[in-house]
């Protein structure tokens, strides 16, 4: 199949350019925010103020957290050696796990400026993530970036910076599993009473996984190339401990329910 090119410039007005990678950023907090107003209405303690807090502290940990972990964790020499481009977000380059850690960071501020628990925080707003991780992937698709492996499947794509062979579009297979199959996963786990950090742990062990499954079809990165046993990427090493820790939220004993899941 050839690859569907399509503008990466979504509106255009003047010397303004709106990408497509960023319209999908403010259509995932956009969904998002929604889909928090409605389960707050649900979740006893939890108000629409709360809400529009927690998701500005969450969208300044997103961004800033992304582009950090894209940063040290995939890139760090380029980026030395061209500082400006680690604000030119437009072109590309969010790490998931570094996006994790500034959303954590939001959770643990929100959570101790609102006397809640960063568990109960974590547990009501983990449920919204996926879908944000979908239009995050629907971005690259349309980047034409982040394309797997070549292949033979009658859905490989020819990609244009990704030579002349068809490739996995690993992209969409990351938006059905990590946003699509995760979401509706989370949403039907979380609508019962669950105890203190299952959603979230769930949340944890469902991304790792899925993550560290696409990884065997997916290219890593040019400049890191695979990092041990010649197959495993920093994607999937950065999986492992999101796994585990996963593992262990949904096996520990916790002494109180999560409230409102």
């Amino acid at each position: 199949m050839q690859y569907p090119h399509i503008d990466p410039v979504a509106i255009s007005i003047g010397s303004f350019e709106l990408r497509w990678y960023g319209l999908m950023y403010l259509v995932a907090f956009g969904v998002g925010w929604l889909l928090a107003r409605y389960r707050a209405r649900r979740c006893p303690g939890w108000t629409p103020e709360d809400v529009d807090d927690l998701q500005t502290y969450v969208m300044l940990g997103i961004i800033l957290g992304a582009r950090l972990g894209y940063v040290l964790f995939y890139d760090l020499p380029a980026y030395i050696k061209d500082p400006a481009e680690i604000l030119r977000v437009w072109n590309g380059g969010m790490s998931f796990h570094g996006g994790l850690l500034g959303v954590l960071a939001a959770f643990w501020y929100f959570a101790h400026t609102r006397h809640k628990s960063f568990w109960d925080v974590a547990d009501f707003i983990t449920p919204m993530i996926p879908q944000g991780l979908l239009w995050g992937r629907i971005g690259n698709f349309i980047n034409g970036e982040l394309w797997g492996k070549t292949s033979d499947v009658p859905w490989a794509m020819i990609f244009p910076t990704g030579g002349p062979l068809p490739r996995h579009p690993s992209q969409l297979y990351e938006a059905a599993l990590e946003g699509v199959l995760l979401f509706v996963v989370l949403w039907l786990y979380a609508a019962r009473p669950r105890k203190r950090g299952a959603v979230a742990g769930l949340f944890a062990l469902g991304y790792g996984v899925c993550r560290f499954a696409v990884e065997f079809v997916r290219v890593p990165d040019a400049q890191l190339g695979y990092l041990a046993f010649g197959w495993l990427t920093m994607g999937q090493l950065l999986c492992v401990p999101l796994i585990a820790v996963g593992i262990w939220l949904l096996l520990r004993p916790a002494p109180l329910p999560a409230q409102g899941n």
